[in-house]
């Protein structure tokens, strides 16, 4: 009944910009994403390391009804000044929330731990991230742009793996698009155990990350953490490489209101326990936004049909976050001591 849209991206909902600033030498960087329009929106949290901005607004019972951007960034809490970028930029456009004579961009953010990555952290007084937050809305637009080694996901990890930034969509034949943009940053693994394939292979389309075919006894799952994983049992330990937490936004061309998009953002986060393993956990800060951009009026029925639209788009938008994980890994290019999922894949050996 439907299939994943002209881009695969979640630039395929009209209304929605993307833009994207790296640093080769921080081995970090910044995604926004930038509705044409105010839009409403609303997050979910996760796990036990979060890192975020503006959030509490973002609260059914808050007052504040839609945003003007989201920020995704490296740099653990460093990467907050990103939303400060990109806030400024919008204020010199004349965009934000009406208070008076004055307009204050209303800018939500989430940051990832990407600091023991090996690139050049050594930043002084000044971190780069609020010139790259503006950088990245500056360079925002509605097309197609690159994943893997890209913005926010520049030098993300996936268990012992390069992650980077995904994104995948799914378009209706009425008209309902869902859509998703990850940058994964996971203490799990995003790969099965022994045969090496992606966790998020049943959710697939067109062969988007690979189409590898799942190898016999894939179904033996040792139920303890994944050797793949960051995390180990004390008596294996090995030193942290750094980093944790998956960042990201669901979007829908539906008229939801905060309400709706926080259900939205809570059964998003399956497509993450569909992807990673483990997730959430207490050194994630696993954290998605969810955005409406309200062109599609949806089913006849109003309020009546609305609890069943809200699971609908919940339930393709936790669909398109597995893939959105997987394309974002399957993407990245190595990076230092972190291999790509590619090599890793197409060499079929343990780390």
């Amino acid at each position: 009944m439907g299939k994943p849209g002209p881009h695969n991206l979640i630039t395929d909902i009209a209304g929605l910009n993307v833009g994207h600033a790296d640093d080769a030498r921080l081995r970090s960087g910044v995604t926004v994403i930038l509705p044409t329009h105010r839009a409403a929106c609303s997050v979910d949290v996760r796990g036990g390391g979060s890192g975020t901005r503006e959030t509490d607004l973002l609260r059914p019972e808050a007052t504040m009804p839609a945003v003007d951007a989201v920020c995704l960034s490296g740099g653990s809490a460093f990467g907050l000044d990103a939303a400060s970028g990109a806030m400024h930029w919008l204020a010199a456009q004349g965009r934000g929330y009406a208070v008076g004579g004055h307009r204050v961009p209303i800018v939500p953010a989430a940051i990832l731990f990407d600091l023991n990555n090996g690139g050049d952290k050594a930043w002084g007084a000044e971190p780069p991230y609020r010139k790259l937050g503006w950088a990245a809305c500056a360079a925002a637009g509605p097309a197609s742009f690159p994943l893997g080694n890209t913005g926010a996901g520049y030098g993300a990890a996936a268990g012992r793996l390069k992650g980077g930034l995904g994104s995948a969509s799914w378009v209706e034949d009425d008209g309902l698009i869902v859509a998703a943009l990850v940058a994964v940053n996971a203490v799990g693994s995003v790969l099965t155990p022994g045969n090496r394939g992606f966790w998020a292979a049943p959710y697939e389309q067109a062969g988007e990350f690979g189409a590898i075919a799942p190898a016999a006894g894939a179904g033996n799952i040792d139920l303890g953490i994944a050797a793949e994983s960051r995390i180990a049992p004390p008596q294996t330990a090995t030193p942290h490489l750094g980093g944790h937490t998956c960042i990201g936004v669901v979007a829908t061309n539906a008229v939801l209101d905060k309400t709706a998009l926080r259900h939205v953002a809570g059964m998003a986060h399956d497509g993450l326990a569909r992807a990673i393993r483990p997730v959430h956990t207490p050194f994630d800060g696993d954290t998605l936004f969810a955005i409406a951009t309200a062109d599609w009026q949806g089913p006849a029925g109003g309020d009546a049909a609305r609890p069943w639209l809200i699971a609908r788009i919940g339930s393709i938008a936790a669909d398109c976050v597995a893939r959105a994980v997987a394309r974002g890994v399957w993407s990245a290019d190595t990076l230092g001591h972190l291999k790509s999922a590619r090599e890793q894949l197409n060499e079929g050996t343990d780390r």
